[in-house]
């Protein structure tokens, strides 16, 4: 039973839609929710391959996925934190958006440092900073 996705050409509102079986697409009589157009289009829907908890982990040990990285320099500590996140999937929402936060200084070159001055959420919970990246 497939489920697509499309996007209103009027309204620019993206739906999905169920449908009991291919057969059953009918495009040419599909509206959009919001706005009632008939003008929409078909999206490629996204892909998403179900992981083991240890196929992740051991593409995380994959030397050959950490070569570039330069522990002193903040947008790589960030490519490389940006990637664990990635690897972790759903797992990765439970860091808070403190880690988005982080993650998105390191990216723009902020040094760690900085950041740990400027987001005082990163200290632990006894008071103590964490370590220096």
């Amino acid at each position: 039973m497939p489920v697509y996705e499309y996007r209103c050409q009027k309204c620019g509102k993206r739906f999905s839609r169920f449908w009991r079986s291919f057969s059953s697409v009918d495009e040419s009589q599909m509206t959009c929710p919001a706005c009632g157009s008939g003008h929409v289009s078909r999206l490629i829907s996204r892909v998403r391959a179900l992981r083991s908890e240890e196929d992740r982990l051991d593409t995380l040990a994959d030397p050959t996925m950490w070569g570039d990285l330069d522990e002193n320099d903040p947008r790589s500590m960030g490519r490389m934190m940006r990637k664990m996140a990635n690897e972790l999937g759903d797992e990765a929402g439970e860091l808070g958006p403190e880690f988005e936060e982080v993650v998105d200084r390191l990216e723009s070159g902020q040094p760690f440092e900085q950041i740990e001055a400027e987001v005082p959420s990163l200290a632990e919970p006894d008071g103590e900073s964490l370590p220096a990246a």
